[in-house]
């Protein structure tokens, strides 16, 4: 049951389409950071940033970093816009797999030195 005097507000889609491709992004920093962690001494010594929690604390909070920061710029960009939405969702679900497959220890291993 509707009023007459109901009116449609039609909301921007750019706010929610740059959290949901932030959340991407940030994925998929997780996951190459976690081949390259495994990769690389080098870089695991650099992403310890505490000593009981091992790289494990570089690799999450450099990951958390870039999500905020490209949340921040994405909706930036994209306030009171309209997006393709299927579009930002499939980027995003392909940046999901990366970061779900960079995470994946029989990916990761691969790329460990002998």
């Amino acid at each position: 049951m509707t009023s007459k005097n109901a009116v449609n507000i039609s909301l921007p889609n750019g706010p929610a389409a740059a959290a949901l491709l932030a959340g991407g992004i940030g994925a998929a920093a997780l996951g190459i950071l976690t081949t390259l962690s495994e990769a690389s001494a080098n870089i695991a010594n650099a992403l310890r940033w505490s000593v009981a929690v091992g790289p494990l604390s570089g690799k999450v909070g450099a990951a958390v970093i870039i999500y905020l920061v490209s949340w921040a710029i994405l909706h930036y960009a994209w306030r009171g816009k309209n997006v393709n939405f299927n579009q930002v969702a499939t980027v995003t679900f392909i940046l999901l797999a990366i970061g779900l497959l960079g995470t994946f220890p029989p990916v990761f291993e691969l790329f460990a030195p002998e």
